[in-house]
C-alpha cells in the first residue's frame, strides 16, 4: 500500500474484567507507514460495548471519506454491520424476536460513521496470534488496568 492510497486498516479489540465490569478497548489505524494506537476505559461496561466502541473510536479517528478494511475479533460486531442491522433497521431496531436490540446507542453510532467511508469487514480469531489483534487486545487490557488505578 502507498502513502497516496486512501485506504485505512483499522484493527480493534474490546476487554472486560467480569461482564459486566470495568471495560476497555484497544484499536490500531495503519495507512502506509503511519501507525496510529487509540484506547479506552469504561468503568461499567459489557464486553460487546467494548467490541463496537474499538470499531467506533477507529472510524472517529478519520479526518476523510476512506477505503477502510476493519479487522475484528467479535463476531458480534462483523456479523451485526454486515448481517444483521439491515433488518434491525427495517423493524425498528426490534431483532428477530421482536425484542430491543441491544446497544441501539453504539450500533447507530457505527452506522453513522460506516455512512461516510467504504468499510470492508473482516473477522479474525481472537487470541490466536493475528499481531495487531494481539496488540489491541494488550492496549485494552491497559486502558483497563490504567482506568482502574486512576
Amino acid at each position: 500500500m502507498t502513502q497516496t492510497s486512501n485506504t485505512v486498516e483499522i484493527f480493534s479489540d474490546g476487554a472486560c474484567s467480569g461482564n459486566p465490569g470495568p471495560g476497555g478497548y484497544g484499536t490500531i489505524l495503519r495507512w502506509g507507514d503511519k501507525v496510529k494506537e487509540l484506547s479506552g476505559f469504561d468503568p461499567q461496561t459489557t464486553n460487546n460495548r467494548m467490541e463496537l466502541m474499538g470499531a467506533i473510536a477507529g472510524l472517529e479517528a478519520l479526518k476523510r471519506p476512506c477505503r477502510v478494511q476493519m479487522t475484528t475479533d467479535s463476531e458480534y460486531v462483523k456479523k451485526g454491520m454486515t448481517e444483521w442491522i439491515q433488518g434491525w433497521v427495517k423493524r425498528g431496531w426490534k431483532n428477530s424476536q421482536k425484542k430491543d436490540v441491544a446497544n441501539r446507542d453504539l450500533w447507530e453510532r457505527l452506522l453513522e460513521l460506516t455512512a461516510k467511508h467504504q468499510v470492508e469487514w473482516h473477522w479474525v480469531r481472537g487470541h490466536a496470534g493475528h499481531p495487531e489483534n494481539e496488540r489491541c487486545d494488550e492496549l485494552a487490557r491497559e486502558a483497563i488496568r490504567v482506568g482502574r488505578a486512576g
